[in-house]
């Protein structure tokens, strides 16, 4: 049965001697039931929260989170931009343990209803990089969880083998899940201060200035080094701000790039919902094994031809890059140039699968006399032997006079060789 509030606050003078309650009242947080809460006036000014858990699995998870507030000391508080409770005082209520901290004043949004654009989004994005930015030492002083990516991983695989095992999740996304644990490019990151799953709603915001912002964090009881995605994970419920909190998280971390963070962040959310079907399995709630296996069959549904791991687009410097492995023209004086069969267009392929702009550079000023010898572009059939030069790359003094001498056989093959160059990249 539910504590009533009043039961609460006389919780408080056990957890604070010397004060007096001179007022309650009810406090709703978004906890689902799994806590007794209540807000407290005290006789010298502050206000207060008191919580008490409503069963031993809540219990487990208040016990982390008074663990967690311990390990941000007045330093660690300096490093962050918003402020986390403080915790005030501990008591016994009966077989419960009742945890006191001080209010922090704000608003929560929803995930769901989170703007895009300066404000929330960016402000979001900035704290989870702030969070993210704290040494490990922190974690690893309180001896909280501290895990690295071959940890983590195997986390996964231990989480995907228990669903699998209920004979209840769909083929499809037990296969797609186990391609994603199987790609090594996933799991290359660099392990970080996280929360370990908090969602848009642990944070409070405050407009200042007129512009939302990130003024409090609650929520802590899954501080721990870990993976950075896995604060990122409740992005799958924000489709309008998602790009905008990501864009400013990047803009504000200090880390190492991560590519596939965003990845992971999606595996993760979709992981959810097996973590749901194993508790409902283990628990032996039919009830939440038939919640689960619906949600999961329309997940299935609605990524059906996906992939997690996407491929790695080529963006243009990849593209230079590659070009510049290519090796350079010859001297005229040797027939060393290399020759257009000496490259797989497969090849290329593999490598340029990104949306690159392959129309023709703009052509460079040239004198009236230059453009009056200036031959038409060979047809891409017409591949010769010479050598390949990057589309709009200016003439060498060379070239140009052999072309002005009436030498146009090797301009016109050269032309052929980069339209061939050209339509590779285009396949």
């Amino acid at each position: 049965m539910a504590r009533s509030p009043l039961t609460l606050a006389a919780s408080v003078t056990s957890a604070l001697p010397r004060v007096a309650v001179v007022g309650v009242g009810a406090l709703t947080e978004g906890a689902t039931g799994r806590y007794d809460t209540a807000v407290a006036d005290l006789d010298d000014g502050r206000r207060v929260v008191v919580r008490v858990p409503a069963d031993s699995s809540s219990a487990s998870e208040l016990a982390a989170e008074v663990r967690a507030l311990r390990a941000l000391t007045p330093g660690v508080r300096g490093l962050l931009p918003f402020r986390a409770p403080e915790l005030l005082g501990e008591a016994g209520l009966g077989d419960s343990r009742v945890v006191v901290v001080d209010f922090l004043p704000g608003y929560r949004v929803d995930a769901a209803h989170l703007p895009p654009g300066r404000g929330a989004a960016t402000s979001l994005g900035a704290a989870l990089a702030a969070l993210h930015a704290l040494p490990h030492s922190i974690v690893r002083a309180e001896g909280l969880p501290a895990r690295t990516p071959q940890q983590v991983r195997a986390d996964i695989t231990r989480l995907i083998d228990r669903a699998v095992a209920t004979r209840r999740l769909p083929v499809t996304l037990a296969g797609r899940w186990q391609r994603a644990v199987d790609a090594d490019e996933l799991w290359q990151f660099e392990s970080a201060v996280v929360l370990g799953g908090a969602g848009a709603a642990s944070f409070l915001f405050e407009d200042l200035h007129g512009v939302p912002t990130v003024t409090g964090l609650l929520d802590w009881h899954g501080l721990s080094v870990g993976d950075p995605a896995t604060d990122l994970q409740w992005l799958a419920s924000a489709p309008d701000a998602a790009d905008d909190v990501y864009a400013a998280y990047v803009a504000d971390s200090g880390r190492a790039p991560d590519a596939r963070v965003r990845d992971r962040a999606r595996l993760y959310a979709e992981l959810e919902f097996a973590k749901w079907l194993v508790h409902g399995h283990d628990s032996d709630r039919d009830d939440i094994v038939a919640d689960a296996v619906e949600l999961l069959e329309s997940l299935a549904a609605g990524v059906a031809g996906d992939e997690i791991v996407s491929p790695s687009a080529v963006d243009v410097d990849d593209a230079i890059a590659l070009l510049e492995r290519m090796p350079g023209a010859p001297a005229p004086a040797t027939d060393t140039s290399m020759q257009t069969d000496a490259y797989d267009p497969g090849e290329l392929a593999q490598w340029l699968t990104g949306e690159i702009d392959l129309s023709p550079s703009p052509e460079p000023d040239v004198a009236p006399a230059e453009a009056a010898d200036a031959a038409p572009t060979a047809a891409a059939d017409d591949v010769s032997t010479a050598p390949i030069r990057l589309p709009g790359a200016p003439v060498d003094a060379e070239d140009a006079e052999a072309s002005h001498d009436g030498s146009d056989a090797a301009a016109e093959a050269e032309r052929a060789s980069e339209a061939a160059l050209r339509r590779w990249l285009a396949d």
